[in-house]
């Protein structure tokens, strides 16, 4: 989610990017620059750093980091956290570093792939590890044209992949924490079976009375702590666009302007 970006665009900081927006986040207290034709982050990368239960002096590695806006909503709320972000996407990842030193944030972003990550992450663990996989197996969707879509949008690392490489990041008892379409939950908790438990689901419904069509799920590594489905978060006042101004209701409203957690009481319960 993002306010209405400016007017205007700038070139990216790198020529595969094409010209960028500078867009508010949380209110306008973060600024980040994306691609006006490829990827845009919307409410996802928001709803997932509200539901990583963080916690100042801990470290975070975000897999597919992308222009960084999950990471730097997450150092938004939670100061004092040792970030870093991994993107296979080399012009990505430069953006995602001048979006970090635009907003006065440290982070460091390394460029690889999350299945044979660079050498300065793997002697590395984390106590949490987010993700906004792809959300569609390679082949059961129309691949966009842009390589920044399509990346965002299509697998090419399967979901079962990320999963592995977020455990493996992790320090025992971390968290690993993504969100993804909610039709793929069964699939996030058959990855995570026997190796990660205490798990909190929070589906993610965009009226009341709809069905969720995404999830936020996130389990600690090594814990055998039994499954928590928390109530769902609805994003939108009213039952239709039409009904309403299109409003945010307030849950998602204080996550997506002020910098709200979601459901870190559910994650306190499974300790």
């Amino acid at each position: 989610m993002s306010d209405a970006p400016d007017a205007g665009s700038d070139p990216g900081p790198d020529p595969g990017l094409g010209a960028l927006s500078e867009d508010g986040f949380l209110g306008g207290r973060l600024r980040i620059r994306q691609p006006v034709s490829g990827y845009r982050a919307a409410t996802d990368p928001v709803f997932l750093a509200a539901f990583t239960p963080a916690r100042a002096g801990q470290s975070v590695l975000e897999l597919g980091c992308g222009a960084g806006v999950a990471i730097l909503c997450l150092a938004a709320r939670v100061p004092g956290l040792d970030l870093h972000g991994l993107e296979a996407q080399p012009g990505y990842a430069a953006l995602a570093r001048a979006n970090a030193a635009a907003n006065g944030i440290a982070l460091a972003v390394h460029t690889g792939d999350l299945r044979r990550p660079p050498v300065e992450l793997r002697g590395r663990s984390f106590d949490h590890v987010i993700a906004n996989p792809p959300f569609y197996a390679g082949g059961t969707a129309t691949a966009p044209r842009d390589p920044g879509r399509r990346a965002a949008h299509v697998e090419e690392a399967g979901l079962g992949d990320w999963i592995d490489a977020g455990l493996r990041r992790l320090a025992p008892g971390g968290w690993l924490t993504l969100v993804h379409r909610a039709e793929r939950l069964g699939a996030i908790l058959a990855g995570l079976e026997g190796r990660a438990g205490s798990t909190v689901v929070l589906p993610v419904a965009p009226r009341s009375g709809r069905p969720a069509g995404r999830v936020l799920v996130r389990a600690r590594k090594g814990a055998a702590g039994p499954l928590v489905l928390a109530p769902p978060l609805v994003v939108h006042r009213g039952a239709s666009h039409a009904g309403d101004s299109g409003g945010y209701a307030p849950e998602a409203e204080q996550a997506l302007r002020d910098a709200a957690p979601l459901g870190i009481e559910a994650a306190a319960k499974c300790r």
